[in-house]
């Protein structure tokens, strides 16, 4: 079942020109929370560990079945054109499995190579998808994750 939109947070939109060489070689990941937190694009400083504001791993699903501690490698790609950023993945998909995760609420997308972990963006599950009655699939757009251009 394919899931919500991803929406950046307005912290990575800052700091892009500074990765912008890094994201296509460093590993990038997504990590599922539990929806204690919900985040927006105005999370104070997103991170996937400690040293930010906002700890997303700290309210990361029960790993368990097919889903592993930290989450999901997502096969990157990062350029520029004319103006225009554009961030590209492999879609991801996670098994049903009767190990898994029952309360998986938000795909949190972050730079796992940084040693911040800066957080990139998140996906809305549509409340809290139980992984053990069917397969978790997150299903970027047709050409890309998204997209910024220059002002």
């Amino acid at each position: 079942m394919a899931q919500g939109d991803i929406t950046f947070f307005n912290e990575f939109l800052e700091d892009e020109g500074l990765k912008i060489h890094e994201l296509n070689t460093d590993t990038v990941k997504c990590g599922l929370t539990n929806g204690t937190t919900t985040p927006a694009a105005t999370t104070a400083d997103p991170r996937w560990g400690a040293g930010g504001t906002t700890n997303f791993a700290a309210e990361e699903v029960t790993p368990g079945g097919n889903y592993v501690a930290g989450g999901t490698d997502v096969t990157n790609t990062f350029s520029e054109s004319a103006g225009t950023a554009t961030l590209g993945a492999s879609n991801i998909s996670w098994a049903q499995n009767a190990s898994n995760p029952t309360n998986a609420t938000w795909g949190i997308l972050y730079n796992d190579t940084s040693a911040g972990k800066e957080a990139i963006a998140y996906v809305d599950l549509g409340g809290a998808f139980d992984m053990t009655t069917g397969d978790l699939s997150i299903t970027w757009g047709s050409s890309a994750i998204g997209t910024k251009t220059a002002a």
